[in-house]
């Protein structure tokens, strides 16, 4: 199949320029001025919209079970959702639930392969470590899977010299590790101690997780990453201003630190966490404050935090009620499951498809990012740094023919009806919206056009990545 997007503006993380797109089968071909429709060609007048690459979300989580229930988006659901929202590649999660590591990788073939409808990759969670596991590490590049993810709090979390093992067996093989943020140990110490005296509401989800937790989470990361031979390293959902001054201090002494946050943290606060339906803000890290939104806003528009993700892991508000999805009744047990106790209500959020609609009207047409740093942080450096690029996250002959058509002049009023997560809630319900996507391609082929969905269960692939990719 040949397709010609003519009379774009197609804007990169480097450039802005006018041309027109030719792709041959799932590759984009040729990019060029005032090109000639090959004889057949479907012809896509992009005139007046402005041409990306699809979105590329390194963190989400999608049918991942939680505090008794599971998350309400599925490998197709969700997938859906994303490509409503303009990202054509995600990368997921692979728990540690049993042994070998492979069995675990496996497993999770079986639950996505045939339910996916955009392109995807994994990480794989190290929440144990032993000898065994460190002989296993290197049969994950066997898979494609050339990242691998640590905690530093919950029962996944491992002690430091485990931390540092795990970073250094990474390094010597080309990975990146990533790492979750938080004290556990005081944590642990904080939610016991809000229990015995009675505090059992929403807010005190984000209380007992003091930013100070984080802060020193990141430093101690960052040094660990350092005595590790200067392991590449990766810290996720960054929620509080000390962790973005510890990304700076780290990264200005040349270590090779990496930094995410998630648009959650750009405009929420514990304050929501207070309203009566604030167990719909419970995720973690939790949400900080107004201070702490600015120093992340700040932390993208210098380029200190190199990527936005989601952290997508959705639960319904309240899934004793069902809702209408593809013509079926759905209800997943939710969020009120902590309705009586803080404890006990599934942590995550929608977050997947809200990303770029979100940050289009709040960054770039607010002033606060340009275009080329909204398709940088969106698409192309999550691709570069988990070594997905050139193939995705770029407008490039021979790369993956993901493209997303965007209106600038599109208005929308945003919500949970708009939205195509399979929940019952959007954190960004009502929200007045400037700029939308209209067309989305997923190699060559158009799978969201306007409203209309034209994906598919199993229409998605597995990417195989590459290790040794760069550290921004």
């Amino acid at each position: 199949m040949t397709t010609l997007i003519k009379s774009g503006t197609l804007i990169t993380a480097a450039e802005t320029f006018q041309a027109d797109i030719l792709i041959e089968g799932e590759k984009i071909a040729l990019i060029g001025e005032n090109l000639a429709a090959p004889e057949g060609a479907e012809v896509i007048d992009a005139s007046g919209k402005l041409v990306m690459p699809g979105g590329v979300d390194a963190h989400t989580h999608f049918d991942l079970p939680m505090a008794g229930t599971v998350s309400s988006d599925d490998h197709y659901t969700g997938h859906k959702a994303a490509a409503f929202g303009g990202v054509t590649t995600v990368i997921d999660f692979v728990s540690q639930d049993t042994s070998p590591l492979l069995k675990n990788v496996e497993m999770y073939h079986e639950k996505a392969d045939a339910r996916a409808a955009i392109d995807f990759s994994a990480h794989m969670n190290i929440t144990r470590w032993d000898e065994q596991v460190e002989r296993e590490i290197p049969d994950l590049l066997d898979e494609g899977i050339t990242s691998v993810k640590v905690f530093t709090a919950y029962t996944m979390r491992l002690p430091d010299g485990a931390l540092m093992e795990v970073m250094r067996t990474a390094r010597s093989l080309g990975m990146v590790t990533l790492l979750h943020a938080e004290n556990g140990d005081v944590i642990d110490l904080l939610v016991k101690e809000a229990l015995e005296q009675g505090h059992l509401t929403p807010e005190w989800h984000a209380l007992t997780r003091p930013s100070w937790g984080a802060v020193e989470a990141v430093l101690r990361g960052s040094a660990l990453a350092a005595q590790a031979g200067g392991a590449p390293l990766y810290i996720v959902h960054m929620n509080a201003a000390g962790e973005v001054d510890m990304l700076e201090y780290a990264r200005s002494r040349g270590l090779p630190v990496m930094g995410e946050t998630c648009p959650q943290y750009l405009f929420f606060t514990v304050d929501d966490l207070r309203k009566p339906d604030g167990a719909k803000w419970v995720c973690s890290p939790p949400m900080r404050t107004k201070e702490d939104n600015e120093r992340l806003w700040r932390g993208l528009e210098q380029g200190t935090i190199q990527v936005v993700g989601t952290d997508h892991c959705p639960f319904f508000f309240d899934g004793t009620q069902a809702i209408d999805y593809e013509g079926e009744k759905v209800a997943i047990p939710g969020k009120e499951l902590g309705k009586d106790n803080f404890t006990k209500i599934p942590n995550g959020l929608p977050g997947v498809g809200d990303r770029l609609p979100i940050l289009w009207t709040t960054g770039v047409v607010s002033g606060r990012i340009t275009p080329n740093q909204f398709v940088a942080l969106n698409c192309t450096n999550p691709a570069r740094i988990f070594g997905l690029y050139p193939q995705k996250g770029a407008l490039l002959p021979g790369s993956d023919a993901d493209i997303l058509i965007w209106d600038p002049e599109r208005k929308v009023k945003y919500g949970v009806n708009v939205a195509q997560h399979r929940t019952d809630y959007n954190l960004y319900e009502g929200w007045e919206l400037t700029g939308f996507r209209d067309k989305v391609l997923l190699r060559g082929k158009v799978i969201v056009d306007g409203d209309e969905w034209l994906g598919k269960p199993g229409g998605g692939r597995f990417v195989r990545r590459a290790p040794y990719a760069p550290v921004l």
